[in-house]
């Protein structure tokens, strides 16, 4: 309840200022408005712009994480632990 009193009192004294200061409040938002279009305008370009950048690295092509070697390696390591798998499953088989 304090609160809405508050808000009441609040708002009628700020109308009552807007009467006796009409002309210097008009004089704040004519200095206000351009400055708020400039700082949104830069951010609006700063965030267009690194959109295009994220854009840019999706069309780049990736490159080879793992050479030709290191996968022949990998493919033959994989290779022996299937074979070392299959050999420890036929050890367990029961007779």
């Amino acid at each position: 309840m304090k609160t809405l009193i508050g808000g009441a009192v609040g708002a009628a004294l700020g109308l009552i200022g807007l009467g006796f200061w009409w002309k210097e409040f008009l004089t704040v938002l004519g200095g206000t408005i351009p400055a708020v279009l400039l700082l949104g305008g830069g951010l609006a370009i700063y965030l267009g712009f690194d959109e295009m950048k994220d854009t840019w690295k999706k069309d780049e092509p990736v490159a080879a994480a793992v050479t030709a070697d290191e996968l022949e390696k990998y493919k033959s390591e994989i290779t022996d632990l299937k074979k070392e798998l299959e050999g420890l499953k036929a050890d367990k088989k029961p007779e």
